[in-house]
């Protein structure tokens, strides 16, 4: 399958002349127009604008940053000036375009990004699937002959890389919803700590859990980005810090379980394998945090959901009700009854597992599945709601206690099944350790490569 161009390298083209922001931008659009139900809406006119004058720069030697000139696409529920912010949602199709950039979105902008369009999402963020009644569901790239989910809820922006349109695109991350498009479509999904990065402008699902960042092919253009969004200086080439003597754990609760398909373990396990040749000292230990925040997630203790529908009660009991896509609506209505002492104990739980972690790990990192399955067929899951309910909990799973503990990780392909369908390993830190995190990134992904 041809991937799209990654960032760093499309850059150095430009700087070579070899191709221009404009000729990019053209061929971007031209794919989006192309790709059904990945795109809620297109900025063909600013995109053109932000393109020609990163030509001039480049042209000139003035390039704002080393991703001067790279396309970049926005889950829609980030506010770009002049579009409306639907947040995957026919409830919010009336109303007035954003008048101006969520913050992310000004500061990539100011460094020179093109921006192309808005991405498809599950509504309201609240899926690990990434099925959307109103604007269509995006197709997974790694389909065969019949259509697989594109993993949610920052569908479209998975699918927009995966299918080439552009080299980054951002998403959001509450359960699991851009480590899981990420694991579905065999790219790069980075979430980050929950503080790391502005809210300004971002249409939030549970403000305590909510979490940016971006998709891409590698972890490097991951790498730059964020240094970007943090106001800090961009090298061309990043530098992984080497493996030898990074302590990994690996819980066998997360990886022995049968529920795990036997190509995500095989490979997983060949990873394991090349990382403790590159020098890492992989320990096989259980993990008490994340075994307790497991436990309360499946007893359905999820603070989340009722963060969720204290943000949507209003609209819940409106007429507007009726509009929502079924699933979702009732979802949300699934946490009218849960009272606020009982909201207030899970928050206390959740800070007190985040302190257990980082006197468990100790400066180590954890090692799990990213996504226990591949990517699930699409029109089971859309015929039968039951089905649909099953699936969605296991694929959020792994995913949900890493948010729970507020843990930045980093999903990375693993390898493809035997019908290959991408799999896809997680490496994560505790909270605010983005820096290292990144860092033993960057050095897991080149021993991972071929």
């Amino acid at each position: 399958m041809p991937g799209p161009s990654r960032a760093l390298e499309l850059a150095q083209a430009y700087a070579a002349g070899s191709t221009d922001p404009v000729e990019v931008l053209e061929a971007a659009l031209a794919k989006a127009a192309e790709l059904p139900a990945a795109f809620i809406s297109l900025s063909a006119e600013r995109g053109r604008r932000e393109a020609l004058a990163s030509r001039s720069r480049w042209r000139a030697g003035q390039a704002l940053s080393v991703l001067d000139g790279v396309p970049f696409a926005w889950k829609d529920l980030f506010d770009v000036a002049g579009s409306v912010t639907t947040a995957g949602s026919a409830t919010r199709r009336e109303l007035a375009p954003a008048t101006a950039d969520a913050a992310l979105v000004g500061a990539l902008t100011r460094a020179g990004l093109v921006n192309l369009g808005k991405t498809n999402l599950s509504e309201f963020a609240y899926s690990g699937l990434g099925l959307n009644p109103h604007f269509g569901t995006p197709i997974n790239p790694f389909s065969g002959h019949e259509p697989r989910v594109p993993g949610g809820s920052s569908s479209g922006s998975a699918v927009a890389v995966a299918a080439g349109v552009v080299p980054l695109a951002m998403g959001t991350d509450t359960a699991g919803s851009i480590r899981v498009p990420a694991a579905f479509n065999g790219l790069v999904g980075y979430r980050s700590s929950r503080r790391r990065y502005a809210f300004d402008g971002v249409f939030p699902l549970a403000r305590s859990l909510d979490a940016l960042g971006p998709l891409a092919r590698t972890v490097e253009d991951v790498v730059a980005v964020d240094s970007l969004l943090r106001g800090g200086p961009v090298s061309r080439r990043s530098t992984a810090c080497s493996l030898f003597g990074v302590r990994v754990y690996v819980d066998p609760a997360w990886v022995d379980d049968s529920r795990v398909q036997p190509a995500v373990r095989q490979n997983l396990e060949r990873a394991l394998e090349r990382l403790a040749c590159a020098g890492a000292v992989v320990e096989r230990k259980p993990i008490k945090a994340m075994r307790e925040a497991l436990a309360m997630i499946e007893r359905g203790d999820w603070v989340g959901s009722a963060e969720a529908f204290a943000l949507h009660e209003s609209l819940l009991d409106s007429a507007d009700a009726k509009r929502l896509d079924p699933r979702v609506r009732k979802r949300l209505e699934g946490a009218r009854s849960i009272p606020a002492s009982h909201q207030i104990r899970l928050y206390q739980q959740g800070e007190s597992l985040r302190r257990q972690l980082v006197d468990e790990l100790d400066g180590a990192f954890v090692i799990t599945p990213t996504v226990a399955h591949v990517a699930p067929l699409l029109v089971p899951l859309e015929a039968d709601e039951a089905l649909f309910v099953a699936t969605n909990l296991a694929t959020l799973r792994l995913t949900m206690p890493g948010s729970l503990l507020d843990m930045p990780a980093v999903a990375l392909p693993s390898g493809v099944d035997e019908h290959g369908l991408p799999t896809s390993l997680l490496l994560a830190a505790p909270s605010a350790a983005d820096d290292l995190l990144l860092r033993a990134a960057l050095a897991v992904e080149a021993a991972l490569l071929p």
